[in-house]
C-alpha cells in the first residue's frame, strides 16, 4: 500500500455516533443490519447497512457508540442508501467488530 500525507489523512472524517434504531436488511445479498446513527448537531443522523450480524444484532446496536467515515459520498446499497462508512475489524472467522471509543464522548466527536 502506497504512503499517504498526513494532509492526505486529514481529508477522511472520522466521527463517533451513537446507534439510534437499528433492523435487520432481509434484501442485501449477505446478511446485512440497517443503522440510524446520530452524528451530533454539526452532522446529524446519518443511516448505513453494514454486516456485522456476526456479532451484533439489531437490539445489541442501540445505544452504542461506533466510529464512522461520514464523508463520503452516499452509496447505494440494494434499496437502501448508505450514507456512512461504519469501521471495524475483522476477527478469526471474517466477523466485523466494530470500532468504538473505550469511553463515552460527545456525538460527533472526530478523530484525532
Amino acid at each position: 500500500m502506497a504512503d499517504i500525507s498526513f494532509d492526505d489523512f486529514l481529508k477522511v472524517d472520522i466521527r463517533v455516533g451513537t446507534v439510534l434504531r437499528a433492523e435487520h436488511y432481509p434484501e442485501a445479498r449477505k446478511p446485512a443490519i440497517k443503522m440510524w446513527i446520530d452524528f451530533g448537531p454539526e452532522i446529524g443522523e446519518r443511516k448505513t447497512s453494514a454486516q456485522v450480524t456476526a456479532h451484533y444484532t439489531p437490539e445489541t446496536l442501540v445505544g452504542r457508540q461506533i466510529m464512522g467515515v461520514v464523508n463520503f459520498p452516499p452509496r447505494q446499497i440494494g434499496k437502501f442508501m448508505s450514507e456512512v462508512l461504519v469501521l471495524g475489524l475483522s476477527d478469526e472467522t471474517d466477523g466485523i467488530v466494530l470500532l468504538n471509543p473505550d469511553k463515552p464522548v460527545p456525538n460527533g466527536a472526530r478523530m484525532h
